[in-house]
């Protein structure tokens, strides 16, 4: 089943998830519907508060971008309770960002290209790794909604207030696109 994107606005985009257990009722058919769901709205990943969920789960999928960076022919990853554990800051790189939950927007943001991670996969096996690169940076960007943050809240100087207009656009309901969304009530 497609489920709604939550548009920016929403208080779940701004919670603190919370880790989940096997138990966790319905969850094969959550997972299901989040790979439904991101691959109906053309995204490459999907945080559960983008459904409505405030749950530490994402579902990352770049066999969509494999064309452009062969590395990531076939990679398609559940993340169950991911944290990032550390950040190594000795590199970082900028790079353009866009999210489901905030059409229409995209701009640099700065990252670190090195960071290392803890999840569990959809078995609940636990894995701890370092990740680089583009996928790093996609990380970072879904973790962050687990914590209550968006992309554009790394965004600095002038391009900050260009967004903070956009923002409002997007609590107005004065935005467009092509998947099914559920607005923040005003």
């Amino acid at each position: 089943m497609i489920l709604p994107i939550y548009i920016y606005g929403q208080p779940v985009l701004r919670q603190t998830a919370a880790d989940i257990g096997p138990d966790y009722p319905g969850l094969a058919e959550l997972i299901g519907n989040m790979w439904e769901t991101l691959e109906r709205s053309d995204g490459i990943g999907l945080a559960a508060p983008q459904v409505g969920l405030s749950i530490r789960l994402v579902v990352i999928d770049l066999d969509v971008i494999s064309e452009d960076l062969p590395e990531y022919k076939g990679f398609r990853r559940v993340y169950v309770n991911p944290h990032i554990e550390e950040l190594d800051d000795t590199e970082t790189e900028s790079g353009e960002e866009g999210c489901l939950s905030l059409p229409g927007i995209h701009e640099q943001v700065r990252r670190p290209t090195r960071i290392r991670v803890t999840y569990q996969d959809e078995n609940f096996e636990s894995h701890e790794e370092w990740v680089e690169g583009y996928l790093a940076r996609v990380m970072q960007h879904e973790f962050d909604h687990l914590d209550g943050h968006v992309f554009t809240d790394h965004v600095r100087g002038l391009r900050r207030q260009l967004v903070k207009s956009k923002l409002a656009d997007l609590l107005k309901g004065r935005f467009s696109c092509s998947y099914k969304v559920k607005v923040a009530r005003r």
